[in-house]
This record gives structure tokens, sequence and C-alpha cells, in this order.
């Protein structure tokens, strides 16, 4: 595994050397580019010479995409996202991005499982209708990571981005419950009550949602009381910042509560405590710049796995099709899942259509949604739903998220 994520690593760094040397894009996408781009000369050499190709192969598997994610290098994003965010700021949209994080992830969950139930079927796709909740609930989280940069230069109002910024950081942690409520239904049904399958469900919910918030505000207050004894030790106060994450992930894995979450709570106690964003003193410093260069090493290799992973899928005819419509399906419902929360909201905007439009263009898939789609085996109809899942996440980071930034200069010019 080492050599597997050493030689991704490398890639990463010459890709992210070409973007920006040259192409200029924003990272994620330039990246993503970059890694479709190698898939073709790979493709080719597969006849002439096989064991180069099989190599390859080899590292991309041994990466193991879904364990790397999940139990890795989510928390660290979600950490590093979360320690820049102004507390003060977010808590002034504290109710739109509750709503859009918990209420939002429900609502497209069930519309996308239910429209993507009838799509499979128009194209004679068997798929049980509990198995397209499941693409229903990992397609419904935003990534933060991919849309953010994009947004900044585009110079968009503050209230907005915090209500895309919060929403993401939440949603990922909310998004794997509901996906790991639905898995539990689904491997339950027959063998339980109703009300056994609900009380398993509910103390779910308690142990992974609340136990992670919990949980990451214990682990986030004893790193703030190292941090804070340690004002002339920037690198240790650093260490301390990295064993909170690292440490507090295997807890979190551990308790069986939920490691994103925990994370984001973490990263916001200790980031707003300590004023990590006024970089007035060397522990602020260090660890701003710490996480800012780590932010972007992971940022780096999930962008270049999610591109470089996709040769090793089997698309048909049947599958991009159903795609296509389902890219229809994830936009149509993103735009109901935000609209029905904003209208339980009051707001100052003359015209808060196009806050929603933004918000839907804006919602990108990525990481999340390919790990979740990779956990699934093929009894809950995991190959279907990991190829559309691969068709809307290269959708989301390419088309969407090239064309945000050009969408939001024109609504707003």
């Amino acid at each position: 595994m080492f050599e597997s994520f050493s030689i991704i690593f490398t890639i990463a760094a010459l890709f992210n050397f070409i973007n920006y040397k040259w192409l200029k894009l924003p990272t994620t996408i330039g990246l993503m580019i970059l890694s479709l781009l190698l898939i073709i000369p790979l493709m080719l050499s597969e006849d002439v010479f096989p064991e180069f190709y099989k190599f390859f192969c080899d590292i991309i598997v041994n990466a193991d995409f879904k364990t790397l994610l999940l139990d890795g290098i989510l928390s660290f994003l979600l950490f590093a996202g979360a320690l820049h965010v102004n507390l003060a700021t977010l808590n002034k949209e504290k109710k739109s991005i509750f709503l859009f994080a918990t209420l939002g992830v429900l609502i497209s969950t069930f519309l996308v499982g239910a429209l993507f139930y009838f799509g499979a079927a128009l194209f004679g796709l068997e798929l049980p209708f509990l198995h397209a909740l499941l693409f229903g609930a990992l397609i419904s989280p935003t990534d933060p990571i991919a849309v953010m940069s994009i947004l900044k230069e585009a110079n968009i109002a503050e209230s907005l981005g915090i209500k895309i910024e919060g929403e993401s950081l939440f949603n990922d942690g909310i998004g794997v419950v509901v996906f790991s409520g639905i898995l539990l239904i689904t491997t339950a049904t027959g063998a339980h009550s109703t009300a056994e399958i609900g009380t398993e469900i509910g103390m779910l919910f308690l142990e992974e949602a609340v136990g992670g918030i919990l949980y990451g505000l214990l682990i986030g207050f004893l790193g703030l009381k190292c941090i804070q004894s340690l004002k002339e030790n920037p690198q240790l106060a650093v260490m301390i910042t990295l064993a909170t994450v690292m440490g507090g992930t295997a807890g979190a894995l551990m308790l069986h509560v939920s490691a994103p979450l925990a994370m984001v709570v973490a990263g916001l106690f200790i980031g707003n405590k300590i004023h990590v964003n006024e970089d007035k003193n060397p522990v602020q410093k260090a660890i701003s710049a710490f996480w800012e260069i780590l932010d972007d090493v992971f940022n780096g290799i999930l962008f270049v796995l999610i591109g470089l992973a996709i040769h090793l899928l089997d698309f048909n005819t049947s599958y991009v099709l159903l795609g296509m419509l389902t890219i229809l399906i994830v936009l149509l419902a993103r735009f109901i899942s935000v609209l029905l929360p904003y209208s339980l909201l009051k707001h100052e905007e003359k015209k808060p259509i196009k806050t929603i439009a933004i918000l839907t263009w804006g919602g990108l898939r990525g990481g999340i949604s390919i790990a979740l789609a990779l956990s699934l085996s093929p009894e809950f109809s995991g190959d279907l739903i990991l190829h559309i899942t691969y068709i809307i996440v290269l959708f989301s980071i390419i088309v969407q998220g090239l064309s945000i930034g050009r969408f939001v200069k024109k609504l707003f010019k």
C-alpha cells in the first residue's frame, strides 16, 4: 500500500505542477482532467506493455480508495476545512446550514432514489427500490473541496459562501449516517420487525450523529488545552492537531461514532478558539500553514485517484444512457432539496431564486460518493451504482466545476 500511495502522491504533485504552470485551472478540476488524459496512453499500453499496464492497475487497486478516503483522508480534509471556518459567520447561517445538511439530504435521498428506480426500469435494468435509495443517499452529500476555491474567485457574497461551505462540511457526516441507516434496513428486511428496524436506526443515529458531535467536542477540547499551553513551541502544537485527527479518527472507529462529524466539530472548536485565521503568533501561523499544505496534498491524491480509477470500470450503453438521465435527476433533486428548506427561512435577497440556482449548480459531488459506492457489494447492485456514481461525479466536477464561476458572475453582474 505504501508503494501505491507514494506513486499516486508523486503523480498528484507532478499534475499540480503542470496545472499551476500551464493549465491554470482550479486545482481539483485540473488534477481530474490530467488524470483522465493519462488514462488514454495507459489503455493503449495494455496490448504493447501488458506487464506495465497490470502494474499500474495493481497500484490503483492496492490504494484501496474506499478505506483510504472513509477511514483516512476524509477526516484530514474535513478537519482542515473546518479549522479555517469562522464560527461567528457560520452561526449567522446556522438555520440554513442545519436544514440543508439534514432535511435537504433526506429530501434529495428519497427523490433521487425514487426517480433513479424508475429510470433504471426504463433501460431494463433490475434494481430493488432500497438499492435505489442507497444510491440516493450516497450521491446527496455535496463536496466542499471541489467548489469553494472556484466560488471565492467569483467574489460571491459571504453569506452564500458560508451556506455552501457549512452545508458541505456537515452533510458528509449526515449522508454517511443516512446511507448506513438505509443499508441497515436493506440487510434487516425480513429478519426483523418494523419496530426493531426503527429502533436500530434510531440507535444508529444517536451513536453516529449525536455521538460523533459530542466526541468531536471532547477531542477538540483536549487538543485545545494542549495547544494553548504550547505558545513557544509551534511544532509541537502542530503535532497535537495531527494527533487530534489521527487518534480521534481511530477512536471514532472503535466507538462507532461518526468520524466525519467529529472532525468537523473538533476543527471548528480548535480553529475558532485559537483564532487560527489571524496568524498573529507562531502557533497560529504554523497550524494554519501546515493544514493548508496537508489539505492540498490529500486533495491532490483524492482527485488523482478518482480520475485514474475510471479505467478499471467497464461502461456499457445502458449504463451511459442511464447515467446521463441520472445527471438530470440529481440536479432536479438538488434544486428541490434546496428550494424546500430555503422556503422555510427568512432571507434578505430580493431574488432568492438566484441563490437557489447557485446552491443547486454549485452542489458538486466528489470522493465521498465514490467511496460509499465502492463499499456496496454486488448483492446491493454495487456494480450499477458505482458506474452511475462515476458518471455523476465526473460531470459534476468537470462540467459544473468549470462553469460555476461564469454562472455566478452572469447571475450577479
